[in-house]
């Protein structure tokens, strides 16, 4: 089935959909039901997508594998919890590129390849504006806006192997009776690009009471667009050695905005200890439009007499909403005077409340899924800070959990488990400060063709980001 199916039927588009079998039917033999319509991304993957955040930031806060939520001061600790823009003394502004480096290493059925894949972005750009007040009992306020992106989906892999399944036994303009059966499977070439990203845009407030206790909240809009083009091509063969080359092409695009609200809070024990918490409501999607298109060829290297059919093009589009899990950050840190300081955050999440917002049965399945095969997730993020007169040098270290279950995509073995480190240094001019940081993962990805799972891709990612932050 493709992976999209229609929310709001229309009559237009049952016409079209009619009309599209009929033709079908009659430039060739083959009945629809035979076509092969493989699902790379089902819509328990995509929820996921949706809900990913791979804490893009300030290079400051990449350095310490963004564990800010009790620290604030900067203007990424803001996406962690808005209380924390309230730190900051002076106002700033800062804008962020990185540029990331993902290597993928894929098996398929034995078949080993590599992939390597560069992108570049402008990942951050905001402001913090602070403002003494001559209250008693509030002693700062802070107006922020910050846009990062939340996740860079730019990826590309291939593999090629023999898994000996086969969707496609028949050439669809075969005139034989019975046709001739391309059963045996000969290998299969199957290739993947995803592009595109989801960002953030926070607009928040937060204040200082009496030098101890600070607080904020933030509205939150959130943006996505996919692309992601699938490319499966099947060499299978009959008795007779006549070679059946099948092609089939997927290309999906999908947008979306979304809305969420933060809360949040830091209390400073005294000059050394602060704690901090906070909680991001779930996302709501009220308009995720979804554009779905498929081709499928067949060539023939025979003297049968059919050498190439081209299927008519589906082309198709959906409407859906969706809500993703809310979040929250418990978090801790120690500051050495001026000399340096070690911070800790801790996230929860709850992936069995994703959920589609419709009652078309392929999102009641979708949504069975996330409550029987996902679980909640625990992050843990840790980071330190030591300065050297004008200059910092920075670490950390990040883990996060598989949410799903299935042991088919990690899940019983927690092979899909996200860890890695960070590093970075920063140099403080005055009223012009600049970060540099490097930051690294690994996890297993899984994908599916035939089965599920069945490709296993070790992702090894690297990012490298720079900041020019002016204090204004």
């Amino acid at each position: 089935m493709p992976i999209l199916s229609h929310i709001q039927p229309q009559k237009i588009k049952i016409m079209k959909r009619l009309l599209f079998v009929g033709v079908l039917l009659c430039t060739s033999l083959s009945s629809f039901s035979q076509r092969f319509e493989y699902q790379p991304l089902n819509y328990n993957q995509l929820g996921l997508l949706f809900s990913q955040d791979d804490n893009y930031g300030t290079a400051r806060f990449e350095a310490m594998s963004g564990a800010f939520g009790a620290l604030g001061g900067d203007i990424s600790a803001f996406g962690i919890n808005p209380a924390g823009s309230a730190v900051a003394i002076a106002s700033s502004a800062s804008v962020t590129l990185s540029n990331k480096n993902t290597d993928y290493a894929s098996l398929y059925y034995g078949s080993s390849s590599n992939s390597v894949n560069d992108s570049f972005n402008l990942s951050q750009a905001g402001a913090i504006l602070t403002f003494d007040t001559n209250s008693e009992d509030w002693d700062r306020v802070a107006f922020t806006a910050n846009y990062r992106i939340k996740s860079d989906f730019s990826s590309f892999y291939r593999v090629i192997g023999n898994s000996q399944y086969l969707y496609n036994v028949e050439h669809l303009d075969d005139p034989n009776t019975p046709k001739t059966q391309f059963d045996r499977s000969l290998e299969q070439n199957f290739s993947a690009e995803k592009r595109g990203r989801s960002s953030v845009m926070n607009f928040g407030f937060s204040a200082v009471h009496q030098s101890k206790l600070f607080i904020g909240g933030s509205l939150n809009f959130h943006d996505i667009d996919l692309n992601r083009i699938s490319r499966l091509t099947e060499n299978n063969d009959d008795v007779n050695g006549n070679v059946l080359i099948a092609k089939n092409l997927i290309d999906t695009r999908i947008q979306g905005n979304g809305f969420s609200l933060s809360l949040g809070f830091i209390y400073k024990f005294n000059q050394n200890l602060r704690l901090g918490l906070a909680y991001e409501t779930p996302t709501w999607y009220n308009e995720i439009t979804e554009d779905y298109y498929e081709d499928l060829v067949h060539n023939e290297i025979s003297d049968l007499g059919f050498l190439r059919t081209g299927i008519i093009p589906i082309e198709e589009g959906a409407i859906y909403r969706f809500r993703t899990n809310s979040r929250i950050t418990a978090s801790g840190a120690y500051i050495f005077g001026k000399q340096g300081l070690i911070s800790f955050d801790y996230t929860y999440r709850d992936y069995p409340n994703l959920k589609y917002r419709e009652n078309n049965s392929d999102f009641i399945n979708a949504n069975q899924g996330f409550a029987t095969d996902y679980r909640a997730t625990h992050s843990f993020n840790l980071g330190t800070e030591w300065r050297f007169d004008r200059l910092s040098l920075r670490g950390g270290y990040h883990y996060s959990k598989n949410p799903n279950l299935l042991a088919t995509f990690g899940g019983g073995t927690n092979e899909d488990n996200i860890k890695g480190f960070s590093t970075g240094l920063g140099y403080n001019f005055g009223n012009i400060k600049i970060d540099l940081s490097y930051s690294k993962f690994e996890n297993k990805e899984f994908e599916s063709i035939y089965n599920p799972g069945d490709i296993i891709l070790n992702n090894d990612t690297s990012r490298i980001s720079g900041t020019l932050t002016i204090n204004l």
